[in-house]
């Protein structure tokens, strides 16, 4: 997949996600570069790598120009190798509402107990019905990037308690 990647960002105030979800998977994520607003990012994701490169997001944090490939497991596994230090863990639980899917990211590690909710778009004025556990939005919040996460700097209280459920 390539092409503009438009999404918001929200903290998660309660667990209700957790039985409002269709799915889960376990996520473990390195960045080879995270510079310059742009990320070369390895993932592995239910025994599936990935390689994603992100360019810088646009003024209001809300879309980047985002390409992704599917990699073998083992391709990322030698790709974990070239990563930068720090590596995000985290359970990702996908809950639909209305017309559209919110990832909803529980951290693991460093960053243990914050959660955060993301919802693609299509444009940046498309409307969406946000779940009861929808919080505060942090879109273009770098500080809750998972690059800027994978060395444990979430915001401290009470910006990283209200992530918390």
């Amino acid at each position: 997949m390539s092409g503009l990647e438009i999404e918001r960002k929200f903290l998660v105030t309660d667990c209700s996600y957790r039985r409002l979800a269709s799915s889960s998977s376990r996520i473990k994520q390195g960045y080879i570069c995270s510079g310059g607003g742009r990320t070369v990012r390895v993932r592995l994701r239910d025994g599936r790598g990935y390689l994603t490169i992100k360019g810088p997001s646009d003024a209001r944090g809300m879309s980047r120009y985002e390409f992704e490939k599917e990699i073998t497991a083992e391709e990322a596994a030698q790709l974990f190798k070239l990563c930068e230090p720090g590596v995000v863990d985290k359970t990702r639980f996908l809950v639909k509402s209305g017309s559209h899917t919110f990832e909803v990211d529980e951290f693991h590690g460093i960053n243990e107990g914050l959660v955060v909710a993301e919802v693609e778009l299509g444009s940046e004025d498309e409307p969406f019905e946000k779940p009861a556990f929808i919080g505060r939005e942090v879109t273009g919040d770098r500080r809750y990037y998972n690059s800027y996460l994978r060395l444990g700097r979430a915001p401290a209280t009470p910006d990283r308690e209200e992530g918390r459920p």
